[in-house]
């Protein structure tokens, strides 16, 4: 072999080793980490538009300052390590791909404890982000829309250009009688591959070997071999629909974990007010309670005097006594059920139980403004205001029916309400992608029945001795391959069960759609059951209020008995529990028909803004 060609050998040996070492050490984990980042990131933006029309900030790491680790931190919870506080916080194990754990993004603007030795106050605004950036249920949803962009990626990778690479060094020694020979081969391939979407594959590759005799008499040896192929389906697995139907399904996965998304922000927004005014109600009857517990000892001690001045029999004295105790009972077990309750409440918003929060009252006392709206216009607090409104005793009467004159604005006709829910309805638009998923799948594996007629073409070449390939002296072949559909007994089955997804998945539209008219119907009915239980609570307020005042004076006049007078402090607990729960409860059917309807909107802080109609 003379010098040029040694030379040669040794110039394209030496790129074959360099491109190799490239290709094997690039790129660190982080890198590939980062590289997955950004791809997934930019698929769910692109995603965001075709689903929704508009982009919105999406992320899946973790804040390093979210109000649960500030609670632990500040407040001094007990912890059991450093999971506890979030996976920055670990120590790297053995053997760790990257230099650290990746450092959390800011929460900035998050409520947080200004002070460890007093509770926190948080009003429902502030729940809506508490919950947004601290619940486990709400990162899990963000992570299936991220997860489901990976899925995309890899999809997408079937129908790009990969290269591929490797190469090996091979050393052997032989000895006989005579002699001892030794010698070193070195081989190195790179390759390029590509499916297309008609479902053709195409390959083509390059590879180099390099003999070295380790001996001075003995010379080396240097070779090139090239080749390309080509596979065609012309039947069965043909055609773009059919090749590329995983990748459909990938990009419809991704605007379906999207919708998923935004419907559950509208079902975890909602719950969250629900609970949170839960915890409030909750609360107020606590007040309730306590007055009432203060109200009966009043009363007890009340009737010992009477009694002791001859004025009351003893057995009423007992009865105040029992009243008393009845009424402490009845303080310490809202007191009790409402720190469960607001355990529980912590716990949904992915917060420590044992943190020292409280609800900002004034969201129920805004709430009151239900209580005036409905009672400004209600005829029958008119009827019992005024004697002479009463009408005789014999006299024919007729209920009044609900109306709908002081409704509030949710308060729609039922035909608008189902109109607007069947329109704006993302888990309803889910459905009906699941139906053309379904028919694509039918299309899909009645493909799969027919005959396989496979084209295949390869081209081989090798270098001479000038390191040239000669294309002119190639090896070129074509191989036609069919396979007649004699059996088919599996295809046969996946394709009768297509057709029973297809069915069931049009039934799920059906039950769907019949769920949210009924939903929205009886959403419908709860406003109006609410507002009158407004109207009639707010009334027997103020007619509990009236009796248990005038029970006092005849009860100091000696004109009522003692039990008379705790009847009376009972109704008026129960009225003002009962107010509050249908404020409550006008309230939460006002966001369960937003919810219901599907027009309440949530950014990704978690704040909503209401349907206006």
């Amino acid at each position: 072999m003379n010098r040029t060609a040694g030379k040669n050998q040794c110039v394209i040996a030496a790129v074959f080793v360099s491109v190799l070492g490239f290709f094997a050490g690039c790129k660190s984990p982080t890198a590939y980490r980062t590289e997955a980042d950004e791809v997934s990131y930019k698929i769910i933006e692109d995603k965001q538009i075709e689903a929704l029309g508009r982009t919105e900030p999406f992320t899946i790491e973790r804040a390093s300052d979210i109000l649960r680790r500030r609670i632990l931190e500040a407040q001094g919870l007990p912890t059991s390590g450093a999971a506890s506080f979030g996976a920055d916080r670990l120590e790297p194990i053995a053997h760790w791909p990257e230099s650290g754990y990746p450092s959390a993004e800011s929460a900035a603007g998050t409520a947080g404890p200004a002070d460890p030795n007093k509770p926190i106050s948080v009003s429902l605004l502030d729940v809506l982000q508490i919950g947004a950036r601290n619940s486990f249920a709400y990162q899990a949803q963000k992570e299936a829309i991220f997860a489901s962009a990976l899925n995309l990626d890899l999809e997408r990778n079937e129908f790009r250009t990969i290269f591929s690479g490797g190469g090996q060094s091979y050393y052997e020694q032989s000895r006989s009688a005579n002699e001892t020979r030794r010698g070193v081969e070195q081989d190195g391939n790179l390759s390029i591959s590509r499916t297309l979407e008609s479902g053709a594959q195409i390959s083509a590759g390059i590879a180099a070997t390099l003999v070295n005799l380790l001996d001075p008499s003995s010379d080396s040896s240097f070779g090139l071999q090239a080749d390309a192929s080509i596979s065609i389906p012309l039947l069965r697995g043909s055609g773009r629909h059919i090749v590329t139907e995983p990748l459909i399904q990938a990009e419809r996965d991704v605007i379906y974990s999207i919708w998923e998304f935004e419907r559950y922000k509208q079902q975890f927004a909602v719950d969250i007010a629900s609970d949170y005014l839960g915890v409030l109600r909750q609360q107020d009857q606590v007040s309730n309670s306590r007055e009432n517990y203060v109200s009966a000892m009043t009363a007890a001690r009340q009737s010992r005097r009477l009694a002791d001045a001859g004025r009351l029999p003893e057995i009423q004295v007992d009865q105040a006594l029992q009243r008393e105790l009845s009424a402490r009972a009845q303080w310490i077990r809202a007191e009790e059920g409402y720190k469960r309750q607001l355990d529980s409440f912590k716990t949904s918003l992915g917060l420590p139980p044992d943190a020292r929060i409280e609800l900002d009252r004034s969201d129920l006392e805004r709430l009151q403004v239900y209580k005036e709206d409905f009672l400004q216009s209600y005829p029958i607090q008119q009827e019992f205001s005024a004697a002479d409104r009463f009408p005789a005793a014999d006299e024919q009467m007729e209920p009044i029916a609900p109306s709908h004159e002081d409704a509030r604005p949710l308060e729609l006709p039922e035909e608008t309400a189902v109109a607007l829910a069947l329109e704006n309805r993302l888990d309803l638009q889910i459905a009906n992608g699941n139906v053309y998923d379904a028919q694509r799948q039918v299309v899909v594996r009645a493909d799969r029945l027919g005959a396989e007629l496979t084209l295949l073409g390869r081209a081989a070449s090798s270098s001479g001795a000038d390191d040239r390939f000669r294309f002119d002296e190639g090896t070129y072949s074509a191989l036609l391959t069919l396979d007649l559909p004699l059996e088919r007994t599996r295809e046969r089955n996946e394709y009768r069960r297509s057709w029973i997804a297809l069915e069931e998945s049009v039934r799920n539209v059906q039950r769907l759609e019949d769920s949210i008219k009924l939903a929205v119907r009886n959403e419908l009915r709860s406003l109006l059951e609410s507002r009158e239980q407004v109207k009639i609570q707010a009334l027997a307020v103020t007619v509990a209020g009236k009796r248990e005042r005038s029970t006092k004076m005849f009860l100091d006049a000696g004109r009522a008995e003692i039990r008379d007078l705790l009847e009376a402090q009972d109704a008026l607990l129960d009225a003002q529990n009962q107010l509050t729960a249908a404020i409550i409860n006008y309230r939460i059917a006002e966001l369960n028909i937003q919810r219901d309807m599907g027009v309440l909107q949530v950014d990704e802080t978690g704040l909503w803004q209401e349907f206006s109609p």
